[in-house]
This record gives structure tokens, sequence and C-alpha cells, in this order.
């Protein structure tokens, strides 16, 4: 398989909100919309991918449903749904200006930025629908940085 592209699709409870959040809180950059003014899906640069926030969480949640044979609004999907636990992980080249920016945005920061015992240095934050979101510093001294070949 020759992987051309990719992008995480997040169906929200709240489009409106997650679009809000990540363009305005987050600061990413929007890389197109599409679909209705009134309701546009969003898709957002994520470093050298993409986030897309586009369609309801009920919508998307019934159309799994009934494709997977299960009941919509029963809370059986058939087992179609996505595994629970997603994070995004997103590199900074600065943790502590992001720190500030983001609190003074009014992100809810959930551990300040702290250096790990593997070395990089994370900031924990809680995104729309539960998803976290793990903001990353790579030391310069770090082997992610350094070619071990």
């Amino acid at each position: 398989m020759e992987i051309l592209s990719s992008r995480i699709l997040l169906r929200s409870a709240d489009p409106q909100g997650s679009q809000r959040f990540f363009r305005e809180v987050l600061g990413l950059a929007v890389y197109r919309e599409f679909g209705s003014p009134g309701h546009p899906g969003m898709v957002f640069f994520l470093g050298n991918g993409f986030l897309e926030v586009s369609g309801h969480q009920k919508d998307h949640h019934a159309a799994q449903a009934r494709n997977a044979g299960g009941t919509p609004g029963s809370g059986d999907d058939g087992g179609a749904m996505g595994a629970a636990g997603t994070a995004l992980w997103l590199q900074v080249r600065d943790i502590e200006a992001e720190h500030e920016r983001l609190r003074t945005a009014g992100a809810t920061i959930t551990r300040g930025p702290k250096q790990e015992p593997w070395g990089l240095v994370e900031m924990w934050l809680d995104g729309p629908d539960g998803v976290r979101i793990v903001v990353v510093e790579i030391p310069e001294d770090h082997p992610l940085r350094r070619d071990q070949r």
C-alpha cells in the first residue's frame, strides 16, 4: 500500500465549537472548508497531516450503527465504533510560549509543561469531545533529533 496523504477525522458533538477551538484556541491554519455555508466541514493543517472536523457525532454514530447492523441510538453500533482514547500529539518549537498562549486563549490545560523520563517535554490539554491533546517539545539533545544510523 502506498499512502499519499492521511488525515484524522473527528466527528464532533458540537462541530462549530470544535472548529472554533482548533482554529482560535490552538491556532491551527485552515486547509479547506467544504459543505454548506451554515454547517461547513473544515480541514486543518496538522504538521505533515490534516485534521478534518465535519459532520455531527450523532449522525456519524447512527450511520455506523446502520452499516454494522446495529440499532441507531441504542448504544449498539454493531462493533463499528472506533477505539476510545484518541489523542492528538502536536510537536511545537517552544512549549513554554505555547503554554502561555494557550492559557491566555482559555484552553483547559490539565498539566503544564514537564520533562518526561523519556526526555520529551509534554503539556496536556482537554480538547473538544474528550479528545486529549498532547503538546510536545523535543529538546535539542534528544535522540529523536539525531540520526541514530
